[in-house]
């Protein structure tokens, strides 16, 4: 399985890894089956991710896919956040490979479910986040 230098980089070198104690959003978002599990945490100050941390049990390109996409959307808008999707990631990875699409995916749902929660704590109303779940399986 051939993987893009930048899936490579962001494995070994993960950006924003960690947690954030008082954090206004906690996403998890987990698969069972092959065991990749990704939590999200999320500050976020007037409609603004000013920060964002990850952590994920996973493969490599469950980690990548989780690094890449905390850099993609910190500092944006909570709307810029949602447009983001895994394909994006995927694409900002310089590709994944198909079988490990899904890491990309439950990259894009925890980022979907930490916002979800903030929306949930802080009474800040996010339409387009009224009927998500995440799926429970990725095959």
């Amino acid at each position: 399985m051939m993987y893009s230098e930048k899936v490579m980089d962001h494995f070994t070198n993960p950006r924003n890894v960690g947690e954030i104690k008082d954090a206004d959003g906690i996403g998890e978002v987990g698969n069972a089956k092959c065991g990749d599990i990704m939590r999200m945490y999320l500050k976020i100050d007037d409609d603004k991710i000013i920060d964002i941390k990850f952590k994920t049990f996973g493969c490599g390109s469950a980690i990548a896919s989780s690094s890449m996409a905390t850099e993609l959307i910190k500092g944006k808008t909570i709307e810029d956040a949602l447009k983001i999707t895994n394909k994006a990631v995927a694409e900002a990875l310089d590709g994944l490979p198909p079988v490990k699409m899904h890491c990309s995916v439950l990259a894009e749902e925890a980022i979907k479910a930490a916002l979800k929660d903030y929306s949930e704590k802080s009474g800040v109303e996010i339409e387009a986040l009224k009927d998500f779940e995440p799926k429970e399986d990725h095959h």
